[in-house]
């Protein structure tokens, strides 16, 4: 039986009280830990990130690989850094000056970046609307390695040129430039979990995989150039690590099978950074 998402696309604008990450220290109240007091939701027992620990991993035969439905589509429009949130979901979570900012660890090991692409069931025509349902989002997480040459970011060059409130032109991309080649993807984990910012929505299939998506140092060195509304560095993008509660952890086979679940693209994506306004 095939499980239909939509690629989701919404204004995501800090919900109803300003949260803020560690890195913007001229928060008081509001960052990380503390979380639970902008939404309760964010103080449950099945919140994201997690460490994934492979041991204890439990193999699934029925995790088989995805196929991606209109991630070949190109979409143009502008990029724009507003400071914190966007209308591109397309979570990306970094550290600071080429150092390490994954959301998920593997086994304790912590990647320089993570990005996150959102869906939800083909039923739902919000994420408010599908986060009421326990299973209502699908979320892909991907890693990044530094290399020597990162073939990844010949588009996201353009934010090297980004900073707050500043705004580019992307021509012609689609999410297919953005992840690696099915061939890469068919190794992940599966849990069950959160959203990773406030309201911290626990209706979440997360789905991580496990070989990470090459960039240059120079490439992610350049996120960290981007910057939060108060001017200061928009660095260590990322939550701390949220407690597993008896949660299993499945790891897909790696076989390719008939395909288990599709993820047609229906419209665009929140990157904590960054927002796209499509131009048609």
């Amino acid at each position: 039986m095939h499980m239909f998402f939509v690629f989701y696309s919404l204004i995501f604008k800090h919900i109803l009280v300003d949260w803020c990450y560690q890195s913007e220290f001229t928060c008081s109240h509001t960052c990380p830990e503390v979380w639970e007091g902008v939404s309760y939701n964010c103080g449950g027992r099945f919140q994201s990130p997690v460490n994934i620990v492979t041991k204890k991993n439990q193999l699934d035969e029925c995790l088989t690989p995805f196929h991606f439905s209109g991630y070949q589509d190109t979409f143009y429009g502008r990029l724009l850094n507003n400071g914190h949130s966007g209308t591109l979901q397309l979570h990306l979570h970094w550290g600071r000056d080429g150092g390490l900012g994954s959301e998920h660890t593997i086994d304790g090991e912590r990647f320089p970046m993570e990005i996150h692409i959102v869906h939800i069931k083909e039923e739902y025509n919000s994420l408010s609307e599908a986060v009421r349902d326990r299973t209502g989002a699908a979320v892909l997480g991907f890693f990044f390695q530094v290399i020597l040459f990162g073939y990844f970011v010949v588009k996201l060059a353009i934010i090297m040129r980004l900073k707050v409130y500043n705004s580019t032109t992307l021509r012609g991309v689609s999410l297919e430039m953005l992840i690696p080649h099915q061939e890469n993807m068919t190794k992940y984990f599966r849990y069950s979990g959160s959203l990773t910012t406030p309201n911290c929505s626990e209706a979440v299939v997360w789905s991580l995989f496990e070989n990470p998506i090459p960039l240059s140092r120079k490439q992610l060195t350049a996120f960290s150039q981007l910057l939060f509304p108060d001017g200061k560095p928009m660095v260590k993008t990322y939550r701390p690590l949220q407690p597993m509660n008896r949660r299993q952890v499945y790891y897909s086979s790696g076989n390719v099978a008939l395909v288990s679940t599709v993820l047609p693209l229906m419209s665009v994506l929140v990157s904590s950074a960054l927002c796209l306004h499509t131009t048609g």
